[in-house]
């Protein structure tokens, strides 16, 4: 028999979901309810600093083509918007399950006063949004060289020194 740990957080999870359903998700959390995330849906994002030193955002925006992405840096604020739209040629009468999301959404990310946002580059493919944040020279870590003085004194010794010769 395998020993499993118990967490108890886990099953309040589970059953929050459970309750969930039974009530048509009315009292679940709302993604409009958190003032950083608004819209239909909210793409993931993972967010880290390279071997460059630049902050990187990826989000993961399937189906989406660049045009329909909107990307702004303003007053220290990075945002993301778009709006993605559900495929024309399926009827809503077709559908038998939609599990995907579709809609607007935005994305806003406080960037510190080290990124140089005149070059902010983003990059788009296989839906895949990947945004370089480069930081500015001053505050970039750089190697500083460490010098060091030695400092001797001579002391006068009156002392006579004999050679001999053999």
């Amino acid at each position: 028999m395998a020993i499993v740990r118990w967490d108890p957080f886990r099953e309040l999870a589970t059953m929050q979901d459970r309750i969930n359903r039974v009530f048509g998700e009315v009292y679940a959390r709302r993604p409009e309810d958190d003032l950083m995330l608004r819209g239909d849906w909210i793409p993931p994002v993972d967010i880290y600093e390279n071997e460059k030193g630049e902050i990187v955002i990826k989000a993961e925006l399937p189906g989406m083509t660049k045009e329909e992405i909107d990307l702004r840096v303003e007053n220290n604020t990075l945002t993301i918007r778009g709006d993605r739209k559900r495929e024309a040629e399926v009827k809503e009468e077709q559908y038998h399950r939609v599990e995907r999301t579709y809609g607007s959404f935005t994305r806003s990310f406080s960037l510190p006063g080290t990124v140089d946002s005149a070059r902010v580059s983003a990059d788009y493919k296989d839906g895949l949004l990947t945004v370089s944040l480069p930081l500015k020279e001053e505050a970039k870590p750089r190697q500083i060289a460490v010098t060091a003085q030695i400092v001797r004194q001579l002391t006068e010794v009156n002392a006579s020194v004999t050679i001999e010769t053999r």
